[in-house]
């Protein structure tokens, strides 16, 4: 994955490394690490700390430390006044040495949750406030290339990139008030786009755009159950022309999308899928060029 609107993102780290986090960590944030772990690694750790303090060291709020030696494992922990807390320990190893590892620390109000190369691998309960966290550390053997804080309003390309069929994740789900803004180009000879919302767990997609260049239909539906609703076909004037730039806002509220394109208001979809905080995927795929995808 990458991130699209990080607030902060570190580049190639010399490792060990330590480094304030901008404005601090709040819930709903999101840590990305994505590095390699080296051939002959027997462990590394990153910290979540408050504050860079080594005497007397800082409070540490989450040690996360894989261990390839003696048994394979990660232990997780808190420090508190010098003093380490108890262990909790998970018999399991995502890490592999000698290869590339994603890690995504989401900051919930009473946990974090840690997933590693797509997997949820584990929760951790917060020992202290996660207001109080302000350092990122990581050490041991292991290379970074890429350190990233995001507020929730995250959207994660699962390929890297803005390539088409896009695929991103919103780790959290959709809420009213938020915005996705997709912005690109259709291509010169087009036939047609899509754009889904959907349920990466149930498969059910909320909110189908298929605009339909040649014919002039906008056609917007919803799957729920593995089978298709009823087709919204009324539409004013077609947004979309062959080679042109456009901009799409769809805005959440609680009950129904509304859908702007190119600054003009353009429809409402009602909401026939009603858990919206189900609603993790964002899917567009076709005939066009993307330029830029933002949650906000």
């Amino acid at each position: 994955m990458s991130v699209v609107n990080a607030k902060q993102t570190i580049v190639n780290p010399t490792i060990p490394f330590s480094g304030n986090i901008v404005d601090g960590l709040h819930p709903g944030d999101i840590v990305l690490i994505q590095g390699t772990v080296l051939r002959d690694a027997d462990r590394f750790h990153l910290d979540l700390a408050c504050g860079s303090s080594t005497k007397p060291r800082s409070d540490i709020a989450f040690h996360l430390n894989p261990r390839f030696m003696p048994q394979p494992s990660i232990v997780c922990n808190s420090l508190v006044q010098e003093c380490w807390g108890r262990e909790e320990k998970l018999d399991q190893m995502p890490f592999k040495q000698g290869s590339m590892f994603e890690t995504i620390i989401l900051v919930h109000q009473d946990v974090f949750k840690v997933a590693v190369n797509g997997k949820h691998i584990l929760e951790y309960r917060h020992r202290l406030p996660v207001e109080t966290i302000n350092t990122f550390s990581i050490s041991g053997r292991v290379s970074v290339h890429t350190i990233a804080f995001t507020p929730n309003s995250a959207i994660f390309s699962e390929s890297g990139d803005l390539t088409i069929p896009y695929r991103g994740s919103m780790l959290r789900g959709l809420s009213p008030g938020q915005h996705i803004t997709v912005t690109g180009h259709v291509s010169s000879y087009p036939h047609s786009f899509t754009v889904n919302l959907r349920s990466r767990s149930s498969e059910n997609i909320a909110l189908h755009l298929n605009a339909r260049i040649k014919s002039g239909l906008f056609i917007r539906n919803s799957l729920l159950a593995q089978g298709w609703g009823r087709e919204e076909l009324e539409l004013g004037p077609f947004p979309f022309a062959p080679g042109q730039y456009f901009e799409m806002i769809i805005l959440c509220q609680s009950h129904q999308f509304k859908l702007a394109v190119n600054g003009d208001h353009l429809l409402v979809y009602k909401h026939r899928m009603q858990d919206l905080g189900s609603i993790d995927q964002l899917e567009v795929m076709g005939d066009l060029e993307l330029q830029e995808v933002r949650l906000w």
